[in-house]
Parts: structure tokens; C-alpha cells; sequence
């Protein structure tokens, strides 16, 4: 037998038929290679940014579903719904807005909300984008009543959709005293000085201001004013006070009334204010009406042209009324001048914020 140490190698036919070539051992090396520090960095990130992007993409969707049922929400949010969410002590305060009208909104609400007040303001949005606005920022404190008016033309004085915009509101106050609230009126072109409740005194059943720039004696009569040139009175209805009779509602329908014998048309440019004087003057002897003391309530004719009344009457100003002028622009300036524009410093104290 012979010794092992003679015995030849077994041949494994297998050994050297695939051998190992230079690429094979360099893809073997690679495919560890994944968990490099590089690539474990690239796959830490990728998980980072998927864990925060796709929750985010969620929480996208699910902030404009939501704001989808908020909306669909104020849509179906009725007037006597807001009324009784405003409401205090039986009293709402209405202002009717278009967005154009959102910074003197806010004006105006800094201005109220200084006479704590601003919990009883109802605004009747007159379009959906307003809608949405106040309601998210100040939830349930605004209401449209449709049909909207053209959002466009709305604000133009003077215009159709200027007309059509404030034709509606003897429609909403009357809504609101056949609720059995008393409702106060204000343009959002307005400013509080003081707190104008304790002004309204008595039970009468209409409280309102004069529109005429002339000077009343500091005493003067509350009856209704004598007609002028165009034989009406000239009232503002810029700012209303009505109590839930009997009287402040026929003055409504009266004033629902004129304005549809008076209809807007190019050669005769209306608004709403003469046909509310046709309606207190055709009504006088049916209603108990009340003028509120000019020293307290001035129109923009008399506070911002005649300084040496206002110096002369200085501290009893309460609402201050931004008109005979016309033009945002203009308006804006003219508070700024009188430093009644509190939106610059003073945004911050309105409900809404800034907006």
C-alpha cells in the first residue's frame, strides 16, 4: 500500500472552472458598500424628510377639508342664528361690509371694541369672501344674508352696486327687530370717541343724527328737523338706533318702500338716505322720533371744517362720521390727519387683528 504521503491530490474538476475575475470581487466589495457613512447618512435624511413631509402633506388636506366644512358652515349661518350669538342685553350693533371696506371695518372695531362694546357688533358680510375673513379670524361675528351683490361694484358710490348694496339694509334691520332685538346702525367710516348708549335716552322708538354741516344751537330740539330745499329732511342713515316697536318697524317698511319707488338709473344716481328721509318724514306723526345732539354725533361736513367748533365743543364728541368726502384714499388721509386711523399702531386691538 503505498504511503500517504505518495498519494496524488484529488482533482476537483470544479476548482478552476469559474474563476474569480477582477469584477466579480469588486461587486462582492460593492455590495457592502450600502452602509458606508455616505449612504447611511443619504437613507437617515430620506427617512427625515418623508416622516416630516408626509404628515405635513396630511395635515395640508386636512386643514383645507376643514376649512371647506367651516366655510360650507357660514354659508348656511343664518341672521337670527347671529343675532342671538351677539346679542347683549337685547341689543345688537350691525355694520354691513364689503372686502374693499375690511380696513375701515377694522378701524371702526378698534374704535368699539375701546367702549367695550365690540361683543355685540354683528357684521353682515355683503360677499362671501368677507364672510370667511371675519368668521375665521372672530368666529360667528359676521352673517350673509343672500343674495351677495357684485363684489366689484358694490363699493362705488354712486354706482348701481352701490344702490343695490345699501337698499338692503332697512331689509336686515327690520329682520333683526321683528327678532325682538334692539339694533344700532353704524358706517364702518366711522370712529368712537365715547361710549354713545348713555345718549340714548328715553323709549323712543327712532334715535338718528343730522346730516347738515350748520351749527345748532348747544341745547337744541331732538324733534325732526324742517325739511329743506328738496322738501325732505336730511338725516344720516349712517347712524340708526331703533328699539323693537311697533314705530321703528313701520319706519323700516317705509323705507323699504321709497326705495322701490325710487330705483337706481343713470340719469338719477340714488342711495339710500333720501328715500330714509321720506320715510321719517311721511311717518312723523306716527313714530317717536328722536334727534341726538350734534355736539355728541357731527356730520364730517361740520367735525373736519370747522375746527374752531370742534375746539369750542372739545371732549363731548362721541361718533365721529368720515364723510362729505369721497375716495378710500382720501378718507384714509383725512383720519390720519385728524389722528383717527388706529389701524397703523393700533391693529392689534381690534378682534380681527391685522388683516
Amino acid at each position: 500500500m503505498p504511503s500517504i504521503l505518495h498519494q496524488r491530490p484529488i482533482h476537483n474538476p470544479l476548482a478552476n472552472s469559474y474563476p474569480l475575475s477582477p469584477r466579480s470581487s469588486s461587486s462582492s466589495e460593492r455590495s457592502f458598500s450600502i452602509f458606508s457613512p455616505l449612504n447611511l447618512l443619504a437613507l437617515l435624511s430620506l427617512i427625515v424628510i418623508l416622516g416630516v413631509f408626509l404628515p405635513w402633506m396630511n395635515i395640508q388636506e386636512s386643514i383645507f377639508s376643514s376649512s371647506k366644512i367651516s366655510n360650507d358652515k357660514w354659508r348656511e349661518y343664518s341672521l337670527a342664528e347671529a343675532a342671538s350669538f351677539v346679542a347683549r342685553n337685547g341689543t345688537v350693533i350691525v355694520c354691513a361690509v364689503s372686502q374693499p371696506y375690511l380696513p375701515f371695518l377694522n378701524n371702526w372695531l378698534i374704535s368699539v371694541t375701546r367702549q367695550k362694546h365690540h361683543e355685540k357688533v354683528l357684521v353682515i358680510a355683503e360677499d362671501y369672501a368677507t364672510l370667511y375673513k371675519v368668521n375665521e379670524r372672530w368666529p360667528g361675528h359676521a352673517v350673509l344674508v343672500p343674495p351677495a351683490p357684485d363684489a366689484q361694484t358694490a363699493h362705488k358710490f354712486g354706482s348701481q352696486g352701490f344702490f343695490n348694496f345699501t337698499s338692503r339694509r332697512p331689509r336686515h334691520l327690520l329682520h333683526i327687530l321683528e327678532l325682538g332685538y334692539n339694533v344700532m346702525y353704524n358706517d364702518v367710516d366711522m370712529v368712537w370717541l365715547a361710549d354713545p348708549f348713555p345718549y340714548l335716552q328715553g323709549k323712543h322708538d327712532v334715535y338718528f343724527t343730522d346730516d347738515m354741516a350748520a351749527v345748532k344751537p348747544l341745547h337744541h330740539s331732538h324733534d325732526l328737523p324742517p325739511p329743506g330745499k328738496k322738501g325732505r329732511t336730511y338725516i344720516c342713515s349712517c347712524m340708526i338706533f331703533l328699539r323693537p316697536t311697533n314705530g321703528a318697524k313701520l319706519i323700516m317698511k317705509k323705507w323699504i318702500d321709497e326705495l322701490k319707488a325710487q330705483p337706481w338709473s343713470k340719469a338719477k344716481k340714488s342711495n339710500d338716505q333720501p328715500a330714509f328721509n321720506w320715510a321719517l318724514n311721511k311717518t312723523a306723526g306716527e313714530v317717536d322720533l328722536y334727534l341726538l345732539p350734534q355736539t355728541a354725533f357731527p356730520t364730517g361736513g361740520l367735525y373736519f371744517k370747522n375746527q374752531s367748533w370742534v375746539q369750542e365743543t372739545k371732549g363731548m364728541h362721541v361718533i365721529i362720521h368720515n364723510n362729505y368726502i369721497t375716495g378710500f384714499e382720501k378718507k384714509i388721509k383725512r383720519f390720519r390727519d385728524f389722528d383717527l386711523w388706529y389701524v397703523d399702531d393700533h391693529t392689534l386691538e381690534s378682534p380681527l387683528g391685522r388683516i
